[in-house]
């Protein structure tokens, strides 16, 4: 009997422990959505436990490569980089302009009894490229080299990207396959384990101590079952920040 009271005691000191992270937990959720932090968060009485299949390596870098915001911006930057380039390149032409005007002209001409005419002026004026040495190639070196410091920041931002979907997309696999292995073969073995414990026990061949052992290695299992199963959403969401798509509800209208 004393030993069930330590193990019932140490089961209401994680009782404790989960209390606390929950309520921790929502002060942090209400403190996102900008709402007071004593503001109750319910939560569902059963949630799924489904865990989605997910695309490979190669296509999620693919889908982030089209959907990712911060990708899509620096090559809005690199277009704009090229732009300017291109109007470097025209510096080294002749600029042309060609200008008209009208004039109107009021009263009479000096010892004449007619009006005095209107008049037409056209202009045409050229800006040649003579300093192409000292001007038009640096500021032409300039625009190309700073499409290229856009270029490698790309290069280095998309990296980054896969990297980060890649890792998210491990966790995932791994924290999947543990739910999995947690509900489908050590979970069910060990409530055979208890089952059997208990039926040695009424008929006074296992003792007390060993059938309190195998319920309370059933409660850590089915602890860490939930804690795996948490764990692949999170690594699901982190997955699906890294690609910049929800892939759960992408996947969920396939």
């Amino acid at each position: 009997m004393l030993l069930a009271q330590v193990e019932l005691s140490k089961l209401l000191d994680i009782e404790i422990q989960l209390k606390g992270a929950r309520k921790d937990q929502e002060t942090q959720l209400n403190a996102l959505l900008n709402r007071p932090t004593q503001h109750p968060v319910r939560l569902p009485a059963r949630v799924s436990e489904t865990l989605p299949e997910v695309p490979g390596e190669k296509v999620l870098h693919d889908i982030a490569l089209q959907t990712r915001p911060l990708l899509a911006s620096r090559n809005e930057q690199i277009k704009a980089a090229q732009k300017r380039v291109d109007l470097a390149n025209k510096d080294y032409y002749p600029d042309f302009k060609l200008g008209a005007g009208y004039g109107f002209r009021s009263g009479k001409n000096t010892g004449r009894v007619d009006s005095r005419a209107d008049f037409l002026t056209l202009g045409i004026s050229v800006n040649l490229p003579i300093f192409i040495a000292t001007k038009q190639a640096r500021a032409l070196d300039q625009r190309k080299a700073e499409m290229l410091k856009q270029q490698f920041a790309l290069r280095d931002i998309t990296e980054g990207v896969w990297s980060e979907t890649s890792s998210a997309l491990a966790d995932y696999i791994k924290t999947r396959d543990q739910t999995s292995l947690f509900k489908t073969g050590i979970i069910p073995q060990a409530s055979q384990t208890v089952a059997s414990m208990l039926a040695g026990y009424q008929v006074n061949k296992v003792d007390f101590l060993n059938l309190v052992r195998s319920q309370i290695t059933l409660y850590n299992f089915e602890t860490q079952y939930w804690k795996a199963l948490a764990g692949a959403r999170q690594s699901l969401a982190r997955l699906s920040s890294a690609v910049g798509k929800d892939i759960s509800k992408d996947l969920s209208h396939e």
